[in-house]
């Protein structure tokens, strides 16, 4: 079992940045693959962006377009979601996802472990 606690987000303006954190506890971490999904109102899940921890890329949605940057923290299994340049259609609920049986891939379906979100809302 895997349990994943977010943190960050909150409120920003048009062209700001802001972070949002998920640790990891349990078992296997060594070989865990991590992701940020977001979901906004009467949308589906979209990937953000994943890494496994012990492989050497991360992989990005295709409207991230340079303006995230996902990276390990310091702690086994902690992982941060820096966003810049932050525009209105950003704002949505930011979920941290994780699996120990899985290659990393976009599909929410893949993933076994889920936070519980965390808000992030961008104002124009």
């Amino acid at each position: 079992q895997v349990q994943l606690l977010e943190s960050g987000g909150g409120l920003a303006q048009a062209g700001d940045s802001l972070s949002v954190s998920c640790a990891a506890s349990g078992r296997a971490l060594n070989r865990i693959v991590m992701a940020w999904f977001r979901q906004s109102p009467g949308k589906e899940r979209e990937f953000v962006a994943g890494l496994r921890w012990n492989g050497p890329a991360a992989l990005y949605g295709d409207f991230v377009k340079g303006r995230f940057i996902i990276s390990r923290g310091n702690a086994l299994g902690t992982i941060v979601l820096q966003m810049n340049n932050l525009r209105p259609e950003d704002t949505a609920i930011y979920y941290c996802a994780a699996t120990t049986n899985s290659f990393l891939t976009v599909g929410p379906e893949s993933y076994d472990y889920w936070g519980r979100g965390t808000q992030v809302t961008v104002s124009s």
